[in-house]
C-alpha cells in the first residue's frame, strides 16, 4: 500500500475505492465489475486476489465484504455490449457502472479510486491503474471477490435456463466441453458472438 501514497502520489491516507472485474475470457455471459470502499478496520485476513482463493473461501468472504464495507456495488456489461464494444471497453463500462452504483451518501470526502490493470475506465474521482492491484490493495481484493462470486452465481442460474452448455461447471470459459456444446447446439442467448469457438 505504501507505493500508492508514495510512488503514485496519492494523498496520504486518502480513502480508496477499489475496482476489479471478472469474466474477460469466457465465451459466454457478462463481464462483471465491483467497486468497494472498505473501512480501516476491515479484517484483511479474509482478502486476497479472488483467483488465489478457493470457491469456498470466496463464498465465505462475500458476506463479510457486503456487511463490512462502507459502500459496495456490482455491475455488468452484457454479451451484446461486449460484441458491440469489445471486451476491454465493455470491462471499462462495467467498472463505470459499478462506481455509479455506489451510494452517494456513503462516499467519503477526498475519495480516490484504484483499478486493477493498466487502463483507466474514466471515473469522476482521481484514479490510478495498478497492475496486480487485486493482490496488493485490500479494496481491490474485495472488489475482485465480489465480482467473481456474483458472476459465478449468475452463470449457475443460466445453467438452469440453458441446460446442455455446462455453465455451472465452467462458468462460460472456453473449456473443451464448452466448445463442443457450442458446436452441437449452436450459440446460446448469452453467447459472445464475436468470440471464436474453435
Amino acid at each position: 500500500m505504501d507505493e500508492l501514497f508514495g510512488d503514485w502520489g496519492l494523498p496520504e491516507g486518502a480513502p480508496l475505492c477499489g475496482l476489479d472485474e471478472a469474466g474477460r475470457g469466457p465465451l459466454a455471459g457478462p463481464v462483471t465489475a465491483a467497486a468497494v470502499i472498505l473501512p480501516e478496520d476491515f479484517p484483511r485476513n479474509v482478502l486476497a486476489d479472488s483467483k488465489a482463493l478457493s470457491e469456498r473461501r470466496r463464498e465465505e468472504a462475500f458476506p463479510l465484504i457486503v456487511s463490512g464495507a462502507l459502500a459496495w456495488s456490482i455491475a455488468w456489461a452484457w454479451p451484446s455490449e461486449i460484441d458491440a464494444l469489445n471486451i476491454l471497453e465493455a470491462s471499462m463500462l462495467a467498472m463505470r457502472r459499478a462506481f455509479a452504483g455506489l451510494d452517494p451518501a456513503a462516499l467519503p470526502r477526498g475519495l480516490h479510486a484504484v483499478v486493477d490493470g493498466n487502463r483507466l475506465p474514466g471515473l469522476p474521482v482521481p484514479t490510478i491503474a495498478l497492475v496486480k492491484a487485486d493482490a496488493k490493495v485490500p479494496a481491490v481484493m474485495a472488489a475482485s471477490i465480489l465480482a467473481k462470486v456474483a458472476r459465478d452465481r449468475a452463470m449457475e442460474r443460466w445453467d438452469l435456463i440453458y441446460p446442455g452448455y455446462g455453465y455451472a461447471r465452467h462458468k462460460g470459459y472456453p473449456t473443451a466441453a464448452h466448445r463442443e456444446a457450442c458446436r452441437r447446439f449452436g450459440p446460446s442467448p448469452i453467447q459472445r458472438l464475436t468470440f471464436t469457438v474453435k
